[in-house]
């Protein structure tokens, strides 16, 4: 089974896949990605997602964790949290290959009202699981839809919610279920997690994101950093800088024009803060990196 998926995700994403290696698909929050040489570090504020690795091998840190993971293995990040990865296994005789799926929190809280009541818990929010035979089977039956649109959009919706069926079953169950109770604490820093996404370059008053949440003050401090790991001042704060090198390196903007697109309102500031999360200033991260970038090519 695991080998039929690969030959589907291979096929898509060696016709579709873009000048970053991602393959994006018509069915909402799916995608293949294929690279055919190790890369760089990349950071970013995951959202929930699984991703199940087909072929080649991937580094993710969150914290002091360290995940190292390979074919036949699967991600599942449970919530909105700072992760820094890397593919350490890819050739372009033998590229790497994963199915990256977003969690949807109203397909789960469907899917949890079915299932009817079972505890749900936070766990780590980062894991890594053997890809089970169900699960593997419901994404094969999503790819072979692919190349047929008619047929996809009747019958993808349905499987990407086996998918999160499947996922629901397995060992990451609980805390994945927390993403869909509408009461939870996961789903509802979720919706401050929302509003700083979409107004990251903003100043946005805690209280506003605190009212969002639907908690006091004090409590929404506790659980965003028990669920994000980070603070809502270092949350914005990482989405900021994550951006404005996304627009350094893939836009060539200069790094005053990047600090003030994200809302820095100093440049000797935002370069302080870059180099305190990239470990070198704006300006020689993005010279290594393109370095990188041309050595690889």
């Amino acid at each position: 089974m695991h080998d039929t998926l690969l030959d589907h995700a291979r096929r898509f994403a060696d016709a579709h896949a873009d000048a970053h290696g991602v393959a994006a698909t018509s069915v909402n929050g799916l995608a293949v990605l294929r690279e055919t040489g190790p890369t760089m570090l990349q950071y970013a504020v995951s959202k929930p997602l699984v991703a199940l690795i087909l072929q080649g091998n991937k580094r993710v840190t969150m914290g002091s964790q360290v995940f190292d993971f390979g074919a036949g293995e699967s991600l599942v990040v449970s919530s909105d949290v700072p992760t820094v990865s890397q593919i350490t296994a890819a050739t372009p005789v033998l590229p790497y290959y994963s199915l990256v799926l977003e969690l949807d929190p109203t397909i789960i809280a469907g899917l949890v009202s079915q299932m009817g009541p079972a505890p749900f818990a936070a766990h780590d929010p980062v894991r890594v699981d053997p890809t089970g035979d169900d699960l593997a089977d419901a994404a094969c039956r999503l790819l072979r839809l692919l190349d047929k649109p008619d047929s996809l959009s009747i019958l993808g919706p349905q499987l990407s919610r086996e998918m999160h069926y499947w996922l629901l079953k397995g060992q990451h169950g609980s805390a994945i279920r927390a993403l869909g109770v509408s009461d939870s604490h996961a789903r509802r820093i979720g919706r401050a997690v929302e509003l700083l996404r979409s107004h990251y370059a903003e100043t946005i008053k805690v209280e506003t994101l605190a009212n969002a949440a639907n908690m006091s003050l004090s409590a929404f401090h506790e659980h965003f950093r028990a669920i994000t790991s980070l603070s809502p001042l270092q949350f914005q704060k990482q989405l900021r800088l994550i951006e404005a090198r996304r627009r350094m390196l893939a836009e060539g903007q200069a790094v005053a024009d990047a600090a003030y697109g994200v809302g820095y309102e100093s440049v000797p500031q935002f370069t302080r803060e870059y180099g305190r999360l990239f470990g070198q200033p704006p300006a020689r991260d993005i010279r290594l990196a393109r370095l990188q970038v041309d050595a690889a090519a």
